[in-house]
């Protein structure tokens, strides 16, 4: 995929004072690709993206966007930025709102188009300082794709959105990507990685730690969830040599183990009456733990 970079970090260092933010680290992104960007508080992820947007400027090694430097204004037309917080004018109108925002660039999308994918037509006429949190997430959306941005940096684009607007805003984002458009995300809602990311880039303590696709991440951790009601006592279950742990939660029998084959087999041997059997593989939220593991931080989950 080297053919489609346009933008990342080459072994970018960066400092503030005697606390080390990055130890370099690498990050490529891709045309018509979702980076999602995870790791803990603190790890780096924030400064990674302040270098890509000429925020910040690297200590050592380098940042760059379409081969240029990311203060560069030929650049900075190129990208779209939605920020997890963000002050607009509240009594302007929505409509005026994008209006302005396109005139910032040589060949915007139209105001229209940007509202329908965005799901805001029907608040056009109405002032921003009046919407609801969710409302005026989707209108930073609609804001930050004005210029046509090749890439497009997201941070926490859910919050504050109820499940439907959220899956909607998805499937905005899966629109813009494939028309080709990269998109570099942060969120702590790990299901949302989950659903949208093509790659996913773990930082910790300012460096690298793991990078992949979703599967490749969840690779890292062999062990599997049994669900199931049933009659064995969970003292003897816990029992078993396959079983790493096993807890009842909510009269459900919950095991942890590396070898699920045989521990269902087993359990249905022991009890022809189970029933409500689930057997599932690990989650994006437990492979960061495992990935995380030696380097004595905590990783962000929902």
């Amino acid at each position: 995929m080297n053919d489609t970079r346009i933008a990342g970090l080459v072994k970018a260092r960066k400092n503030y004072g005697t606390v080390t933010a990055l130890d370099g680290i690498d990050l490529d992104i891709h045309r018509g690709e979702i980076l999602a960007l995870l790791g803990p508080n603190g790890a780096g992820k924030s400064t990674c993206i302040g270098l890509l947007l000429g925020l910040h400027r690297p200590d050592g090694g380098t940042a760059t966007l379409f081969d240029k430097d990311p203060q560069d204004i030929a650049a900075r037309r190129r990208i779209g930025v939605m920020l997890q917080s963000a002050t607009l004018p509240a009594t302007l109108k929505v409509g005026e709102l994008l209006r302005l925002t396109a005139s910032y660039y040589p060949e915007p999308r139209p105001v229209v188009e940007c509202a329908g994918i965005a799901g805001i037509t029907d608040l056009l006429g109405r002032r921003y300082g009046a919407l609801s949190g969710g409302q005026q997430r989707r209108v930073q959306f609609a804001l930050a794709m004005a210029g046509r941005p090749d890439i497009l940096f997201l941070d926490e684009p859910t919050v504050g959105m109820d499940i439907d607007a959220r899956q909607s805003l998805w499937t905005a984002i899966r629109k813009l990507v494939s028309e080709g458009t990269a998109v570099v995300l942060t969120t702590h809602y790990l299901e949302e990685a989950e659903a949208l990311a093509d790659r996913v880039c773990v930082v910790a303590k300012g460096r690298v730690v793991s990078e992949g696709s979703v599967d490749a991440l969840r690779a890292h951790v062999s062990l599997k969830r049994i669900r199931c009601i049933t009659a064995i006592d969970v003292s003897i279950v816990r029992g078993w040599p396959e079983v790493v742990s096993a807890e009842s939660r909510q009269e459900r029998t919950v095991i942890a183990t590396a070898q699920a084959e045989d521990v269902v087999r087993r359990l249905l041997d022991a009890d022809p009456g189970l029933n409500e059997l689930e057997v599932q593989r690990a989650g994006l939220a437990e492979a960061l733990q495992e990935i995380t593991r030696n380097t004595d931080v905590v990783p962000e989950a929902a």
